[in-house]
């Protein structure tokens, strides 16, 4: 098996990260949330941490992020339809997840 061209390991490339799958757990629940409402409901990770887990699924075109350009200026962020497809996938392992630990 050729691992350079390997769809779980550039998938697990994606995913890598300790937040990144709680991101976008996150996003599948609301269309779009702002960056403080995902930083509360994620209340161990710093913010800066959380900033650049969210630039690398934007680069990675999993994310799509929106400035709207007020007073205080508000961001927001929403799965493009490439972040729509891990869902069923991630819902599995929050279910999963929500077994092992009974």
């Amino acid at each position: 098996m050729n691992f350079e061209n390997c769809g779980l390991r550039k998938s697990l490339d994606i995913l890598s990260g300790k937040w990144k799958p709680l991101i976008l757990h996150n996003l599948f629940e609301e269309e779009t949330v702002r960056f403080t409402e995902l930083w509360i409901k994620m209340p161990r990770v710093s913010k800066k941490v959380l900033s650049e887990q969210l630039k690398q699924l934007e680069e990675d075109y999993i994310i799509q992020r929106t400035e709207v350009y007020n007073f205080p200026p508000e961001v927001y962020y929403k799965l493009t339809e490439k972040g729509k497809k891990p869902g069923s996938i991630l819902s599995e392992l929050h279910s999963w997840g929500n077994e092992l630990s009974l």
